[in-house]
């Protein structure tokens, strides 16, 4: 059913029901000052309003065809923060997701918790008919990820990752060079994303004692599925990426645009690779211990070798392609390539074209409108988060391993396959 559909049949309705006394609206509302209409609008539910999500929030605020009606946290500075921003009263801000994905007047989603809490509501929005924008990395775990996929296209629903950067031009261009041979035969991806932490808010790099809750904050809620843990303040927003019940650190932090930005040079979206060997450094006796250091080397069938590292120094941040012929670098939209030739070359009207977006948010809605293929669907969110969980298995296990893309398992290894997913605190599980 077409979401839209669904908007305008609930105003209807609505109206229709309004017996009492006339119904007074603006032109603006009816969309008569080159606005759109309010019961054209796509209505919106913000889930997780921190950080990025405020970001996400902001940039759908922008789009006239979006009303924003309902906003949702677990923090209510953040559920204040957002009631404001998009001017709507304290009763259309809520707690607990489910009371977000379970309204019949939401239309979709915009899903931006930590990455534990990606899978439930991703899921729980798609039976709920909703359309669903979600941050990356998709999921916590490869089990989580491939729930997803299969709970969005059972549904029908329209899907796009936040992997913005499949809606920057550098990156889009630097991949149309690779993919039509402009550096000749491509051999060898480099990754390269921080190395160690970026703690915010304090100093919480030590053992940290257990506090408080504070008021206004249901931990228990935001800890969901995660394993029971005392409350501190360095484990929650921000710093739970450094914690491995939560995140895998900059491996699936950055891992998951840059890797993304690998697969869709190499022409591996529907993919991945089947060789996975890596080393890294694990800090212990603190509160972070995701890997502050890693090296992953993974192998495609098609011989492509990606090498994914961490590094000290900014200017190495981003995406190198390199072939028989020369290479090309590109993070964001800053590209770079052995030769002018290579950097100038003009794509021809016969070659490969990829996916054209230049906003990623826009995309989603205009993918809700004539329920297209976003930029960033389900599969391709799944297939380049599923490479940081490889990469983190591989290091955690310390040993190479071999995985199959398309049956999604490592070959007769019963450890590694077991890491495939992670128990769930009840009462949550994976729907």
């Amino acid at each position: 059913m077409n979401p839209t559909f669904t908007r305008r049949q609930f105003v209807r309705n609505l109206a229709a029901s309004a017996v009492a006394g006339p119904l007074i609206v603006s032109g603006t509302t009816l969309g008569r000052d080159g606005g759109v209409a309010a019961s054209e609008r796509i209505t919106l539910g913000c889930i997780g309003v921190g950080g990025q999500g405020t970001a996400n929030l902001m940039a759908f605020l922008r789009d006239p065809r979006i009303q924003v009606v309902a906003v949702c946290d677990v923090d209510r500075e953040h559920r204040a923060n957002a009631l404001a921003a998009a001017s709507l009263t304290e009763a259309e801000g809520f707690n607990d997701f489910r009371e977000v994905t379970g309204r019949a007047d939401v239309d979709a989603v915009s899903i931006c918790t930590p990455d534990h809490w990606h899978a439930i509501p991703v899921i729980e929005a798609a039976y709920a008919a909703k359309d669903i924008f979600c941050e990356k990395p998709l999921s916590l775990t490869l089990a989580e990820g491939k729930r997803m996929v299969e709970a969005v296209r059972e549904t029908g629903r329209v899907f796009q990752t936040g992997t913005w950067r499949r809606s920057r031009e550098k990156v889009r261009r630097a991949c149309e060079l690779v993919r039509n041979g402009r550096i000749g035969h491509l051999h060898t991806i480099h990754a390269r994303v921080p190395e160690g932490y970026a703690i915010r808010g304090g100093d919480f790099a030590g053992p940290q004692p257990e506090m408080p809750v504070p008021d206004g904050f249901d931990y228990n809620l935001w800890l969901g599925p995660a394993p029971d843990a005392p409350y501190t303040a360095g484990r929650c927003h921000f710093n739970f990426r450094w914690i491995l019940d939560y995140s895998a650190g900059y491996i699936t932090d950055w891992g998951a645009h840059y890797y993304d930005v690998a697969q869709w040079g190499n022409g591996t979206d529907d993919t991945g690779p089947v060789e996975i060997e890596g080393t890294a450094e694990f800090p212990t006796g603190a509160l972070y211990n995701a890997s502050i250091k890693h090296r992953i080397e993974y192998t495609y069938a098609n011989g492509v070798k990606l090498i994914a590292a961490t590094t000290l120094d900014p200017a190495e941040y981003g995406v190198r392609f390199e072939g028989s012929e020369g290479w090309i670098w590109v993070e964001n939209e800053a590209l770079k390539a052995s030769s002018k030739a290579i950097e100038e070359s003009e794509i021809g009207a016969n070659e490969i074209h990829l996916y054209l977006s230049e906003d990623h948010h826009k995309n989603f809605v205009d993918k809700i409108l004539d329920r297209g293929e976003t930029a960033a669907p389900v599969e391709i969110g799944h297939h380049s988060a599923a490479i940081c969980h490889l990469g983190h298995i591989a290091t955690m296990l310390k040993r190479p391993l071999t995985w199959d893309p398309a049956k999604q398992e490592f070959p007769g290894d019963a450890e590694a396959n077991a890491m495939r997913a992670r128990k769930m605190r009840g009462p949550w599980v994976l729907g």
